[in-house]
């Protein structure tokens, strides 16, 4: 099972020193796809020469760039993902992380069906450039506490089926599930654990984690939840 860390490229070190197996990087600040080349070439450099590779990216979409409403705009989210996806490619990341809730939120009494079918026409969009630069593209549910759209892992579930694409799948985070009631609480990872163990899950897991002693923490957390994964047969 292999266990990264969200955090800057320019952490790589400590997260190695932690035993971290990769990193996963941010979208905006990192592959800069608003930005021209050069603002992207020392992030790249930078990219290649950490002692870990950056295998995931989150925070895909400003919430400048809508989704969803009057304001949504599939031809820009086009352009900006195909910048986004080809840079990914060249620093090595293979999955872009789609939360992005200020991009998606819906504008009050904004119709769901509306807003599910315009995101879903700019999925389809996206999904087909992510996958002519071998990314996928991961639909994040968020708590209802941070955006209005996509919520529970069934909504989310349904919009990757809906795509129809093999490189669009679903993220679970952890976080979010809890306080949408759908998991248990407490530091027992067991119980997704094991979900995982018998879903056959051979992908990735990342921390997203604020620290207040980084990375003494980080190990410290690390090597427990390795134990919990090892006690689940991942």
């Amino acid at each position: 099972m292999r266990i990264g860390l969200c955090t800057s490229i320019t952490n790589a070190s400590a997260a190695a020193e932690a035993g971290f197996d990769f990193i996963e990087e941010n979208v905006q600040s990192l592959l800069v796809p608003n930005e021209p080349e050069e603002a992207f070439a020392p992030n790249l450099a930078a990219v290649k020469s950490a002692p870990l590779k950056t295998r995931a990216a989150n925070c895909f979409v400003p919430a400048t760039l809508k989704c969803t409403g009057p304001d949504a705009d599939v031809d820009r989210l086009g352009k900006y993902a195909a910048t986004a996806f080809r840079r990914a490619q060249q620093a090595g990341i293979r999955t872009i992380v789609f939360g992005s809730g200020g991009a998606r939120q819906m504008p009050a009494g904004y119709e769901y069906r509306l807003a599910w079918n315009q995101f879903l026409e700019g999925l389809r969009r996206i999904a087909s450039l992510a996958q002519r630069h071998d990314v996928t593209i991961v639909i994040e549910p968020l708590n209802r506490g941070e955006c209005n759209f996509l919520n529970t892992l069934k909504e989310g579930a349904d919009m990757v089926m809906a795509s129809m694409n093999p490189h669009v799948r679903l993220l679970a985070d952890i976080y979010h599930m809890r306080i949408e009631g759908e998991g248990p609480g407490g530091e027992d990872f067991g119980p997704y654990l094991r979900a995982l163990k018998e879903a056959n899950y051979e992908g990735a897991i990342s921390f997203e984690c604020g620290w207040k002693q980084f990375p003494e923490q980080a190990a410290g957390s690390l090597k427990g939840f390795r134990e919990q994964v090892d006690a689940a047969g991942l």
